[in-house]
């Protein structure tokens, strides 16, 4: 995996190109079962993908925290939201409450989260290789590849599957 992992970045920016001319022709003649197919390669994928034994999106980039987010966690800590936001947020420059800085705050030298139950949507979502209307997600999807081995292999399988 940690082969793999420094391999990553390149391997997707070889990739960028195929991948971006993939993705406009999914999103002009999207399969009626493209949903139905990104539910199985996720599937298959994190049958044999452990996310423990990586945790490269929590080492390199952070979620978005929405409100609900931010509540949820805040009443684990037994915090008011701002105290929650005033010790582990900021506000990027597209106004999202985001993370103060990366690595993730909450995860552990052994790659388990300590917030898990109660983590962010967008990280009990991440990938979000098995969402609806995936062909609407392509620009996250192409930056995701560079990050998460399980991304890439899923979009790799995909170009196999669906031809055009």
């Amino acid at each position: 995996m940690e082969e793999f992992l420094k391999q990553l970045p390149k391997l997707a920016k070889d990739k960028h190109k195929e991948n971006k001319t993939f993705f406009t022709k999914l999103k002009k003649k999207t399969p009626k079962n493209l949903d139905y197919i990104m539910q199985d390669l996720h599937e298959e994928e994190f049958q044999q993908t452990d996310c423990l034994t990586c945790a490269n999106c929590c080492k390199t980039t952070g979620p978005l925290f929405t409100t609900k987010d931010i509540e949820r966690i805040s009443k684990y800590f037994r915090q008011k939201p701002q105290q929650f936001i005033d010790n582990y947020l900021r506000i990027d420059e597209e106004n999202d409450y985001v993370l103060q800085s990366v690595p993730c705050t909450f995860l552990g030298a052994d790659n388990y989260c300590s917030i898990y139950e109660v983590r962010p949507k967008a990280c009990r979502e991440f990938p979000h290789t098995d969402r609806k209307k995936f062909q609407q997600i392509s620009n996250l999807t192409m930056k995701n590849v560079a990050i998460c081995p399980a991304a890439y292999n899923i979009v790799e399988e995909m170009k196999r599957k669906i031809k055009f």
